[in-house]
C-alpha cells in the first residue's frame, strides 16, 4: 500500500487507515486479529482508535494485539481524547488535566510508552482553546505523543487552533484533522479542507463509506447483521437512510457496475483521491469486508465518473 506524509510533517502513514470504533464491543478479539492481520499484510500502517471507543475497550484490545500480530514499531498508533460516556450519556471534556489523564490511561491500555498521533476528539465550548492546545504541547514535550492533531473541528475552529500553534513560540504545530467526509457528507469542503490546506494539516476522513450506506447494503432494507440493526449504531446509520442519500447510493452502484467494481471501491477511491486527503479511516464489521476495501490501492476512478459523482452528490 502506498504511503503518504501526514500534512506538513515527516510522519508517513498508509493511505488507508484501519478504524477500530467497534473493537472490544461489536467486534471480538478473534475478528479484530483477522482484520489487523489482513491490514498489515496489505501494507497498512495507520491504526486509529480513541479512549471513548467502548469506554476504552478498543484500546485494550489493540494493546493485546500489538507485539503479537504486528511489531509495535511497524504501525502508526493514533488515538483521541475528549469524548467519554458516563452512565450511557455522552460527555465531552477538553480541559488540560482531563486530556492528559486520559492520555496516560490510553497508554496503559495500549501497552505502549507513546502514541504516534494524539488528537483532541472534539471542540468543547466551555474550555479555553489555549488550555486544550497546551495539553497537546505537553504530550509531545513529555514524549507521550510524537505528533498531535484535532478532530471534528469546524473550519474556523481548525484555522484558529492551527494558527495559534504556528504563531506562538514553542508550540507544537498540528499535524492533522479528522473529520467526517464521504459522498454523503461533503460539508467539510466549504471551510475545513481549505483551512487544512492553507495551514499544512493532513486530513483523515472518518466514515468515508457514509456510515456504511454507500456499500449498497441498505438498498432493499436493513440486514440483521448490519450496524443499522445494532442498538449502538442504529441512529448513527439511520441518519443517512433517506431519499436524499439514495440517489447517491444508486449513482455509486451504477458506476461500480459499469467499471466491474464493488460500490465500496468506488466510494472509497473517490474520498481517498480528494484534494488534501491523507488517509480515509475504514472500519469494517468483518475481515472479508475490510479485504474488499483494501483492494483499491491500484485503482483510480476515470475523470468522467468522478465528475458524475461530484454532480449527484453536490450539496450533500
Amino acid at each position: 500500500m502506498q504511503q503518504r506524509t501526514l500534512g506538513a510533517t515527516g510522519l508517513k502513514v498508509s493511505r488507508l487507515g484501519l478504524g477500530t470504533l467497534t473493537w472490544g464491543r461489536d467486534t471480538d478479539e478473534h475478528e479484530a486479529r483477522d482484520q489487523l492481520t489482513g491490514f498489515v499484510e496489505a501494507g497498512g500502517t495507520l491504526l486509529d482508535t480513541a479512549a471513548g471507543y467502548g469506554d476504552g475497550a478498543s484500546e485494550r484490545l489493540i494493546g493485546r494485539l500489538l507485539g503479537d500480530v504486528v511489531p509495535r514499531d511497524d504501525v502508526v498508533v493514533a488515538t483521541k481524547a475528549g469524548i467519554s460516556r458516563h452512565k450511557g450519556v455522552r460527555e465531552t471534556n477538553a480541559s488540560r488535566g482531563t486530556l492528559l489523564r486520559t492520555l496516560d490511561q490510553s497508554l496503559e491500555r495500549l501497552g505502549v510508552d507513546h502514541v504516534d498521533l494524539w488528537q483532541v476528539h472534539t471542540w468543547v465550548d466551555d474550555t479555553p482553546l489555549e488550555e486544550t492546545l497546551a495539553a497537546l504541547d505537553r504530550a509531545v514535550t513529555s514524549g507521550r505523543a510524537a505528533y498531535v492533531g484535532i478532530s471534528n473541528y469546524t473550519g474556523w475552529q481548525t484555522a484558529q487552533a492551527a494558527t495559534w500553534q504556528r504563531a506562538v513560540p514553542g508550540r507544537t504545530p498540528l499535524a492533522s484533522t479528522q473529520v467526517e467526509y464521504s459522498l454523503l457528507n461533503r460539508s467539510v469542503e466549504h471551510e475545513v479542507l481549505p483551512a487544512a490546506a492553507a495551514l499544512g494539516l493532513g486530513v483523515l476522513p472518518w466514515s468515508p463509506l457514509g456510515r456504511g450506506v454507500l456499500t449498497g447494503k441498505y438498498r432493499t432494507g436493513t440486514p440483521a447483521d448490519s450496524r443499522a440493526a445494532s442498538p449502538h449504531f442504529s441512529g448513527f446509520v439511520g441518519a443517512y437512510l433517506n431519499d436524499r442519500s439514495q440517489r447517491v447510493v444508486e449513482a455509486v452502484s451504477r458506476a461500480a457496475e459499469g467499471l466491474g467494481w464493488h460500490p465500496v471501491e468506488v466510494a472509497l477511491t473517490w474520498v481517498r483521491d480528494r484534494p488534501g486527503v491523507t488517509a480515509p479511516i475504514v472500519g469494517a464489521r468483518t475481515a472479508a469486508q475490510l479485504k474488499a476495501a483494501l483492494g483499491i490501492d491500484e485503482l483510480s476512478l476515470p475523470p468522467e465518473i468522478v465528475e458524475a459523482l461530484d454532480d449527484v452528490s453536490q450539496g450533500e
